[in-house]
């Protein structure tokens, strides 16, 4: 906080009046990003559907265990019982499916776009830089409707193939920027040395910049996964008759009596995973320092 012991009465006034707004808006911000997902973990253990947490019907986990109860337990309950367990875990699995072959075509996509910006040196960097970046510019339904359109006039069915075609188009982009930075960063001179004592540009790569860039390719990895596994619009419009875990969600949400407390149990896990995983990148990374 500002020192403003030896200003003036009136600057004294306004300084504290701008703190004081600062700290009101930053408060508001938290509570208005926070809150829901607290009332959304708390409904996710109360034993009513639709979810709520203003008619308290007592505690429960039945919500969280509907993937692994016992069939003769499901089936006695009015709510467990209209869901199909089966569909839903085989969405996620496709959407499991998608990531694997998402994640690894965005990375080698991203990279190779990302060197070349980098390293050469050309008058077209900047048109191929808008030309690279736009399909993450792009809504996504017109990127789900583009690969169903082109791939049908191909003869390939939508279905798993052309969500992941449609989600590479711009997940690549979020590797590409994270390879740049780190690129970026990389002296050339170490490169270009290499190269006068008569190493090969594989040899180089593969020795100095992909060992630099390991950080980052792990770093894009993470991000590329999330952002293809929590993917809606686009999937939406270039699944055909699959599903994912994302479109299976949306499917349940929109239920006009009310979406079942699962999808709050499934979203209290993934919140639960995401603070543990940041948890132990803060960790690694602090005794990475200490070393």
């Amino acid at each position: 906080m500002t020192d403003i012991s030896h200003t003036p009465p009136r600057r004294r006034l306004r300084l504290l009046t701008a703190d004081g707004l600062l700290s009101a808006y930053t408060w508001a911000f938290l509570v208005f990003m926070f809150l829901p997902l607290l009332l959304m973990i708390l409904s996710s253990f109360n034993d009513t559907s639709p979810p709520s947490v203003t008619e308290w019907q007592g505690f429960t986990t039945k919500w969280y265990t509907f993937f692994w109860m016992p069939e003769e337990t499901l089936r006695a309950d009015p709510v467990l019982r209209s869901l199909d367990r089966d569909r839903f875990v085989s969405c996620f699995g496709n959407s499991l499916y998608v990531a694997a072959m998402v994640v690894p075509l965005s990375l080698l996509l991203g990279l190779a776009g990302a060197v070349l910006l980098t390293r050469w040196r050309s008058r077209a960097n900047s048109a191929l830089w808008w030309v690279l970046l736009s399909p993450m510019l792009a809504p996504g339904i017109v990127l789900g409707l583009s690969a169903l359109v082109f791939w049908s006039r191909l003869g390939v069915d939508a279905g798993l193939f052309t969500i992941v075609m449609a989600q590479t188009t711009f997940i690549a982009g979020y590797p590409m920027l994270i390879l740049m930075a780190r690129l970026q960063r990389q002296p050339v001179e170490l490169e270009e040395a290499a190269l006068d004592l008569g190493a090969t540009p594989f040899r180089v790569f593969r020795r100095l910049t992909l060992p630099y860039l390991a950080p980052a390719l792990a770093s894009a990895a993470v991000i590329a996964l999330m952002a293809s596994m929590e993917n809606y619009n686009t999937t939406m419009f270039a699944k055909g008759g699959a599903c994912t875990f994302a479109t299976e969600i949306g499917a349940m949400a929109r239920n006009p009596n009310g979406h079942p407390p699962v999808i709050n149990a499934v979203g209290t896990v993934i919140i639960a995973l995401t603070v543990a995983g940041a948890l132990l990148h803060t960790f690694l990374s602090r005794r990475e320092t200490g070393r």
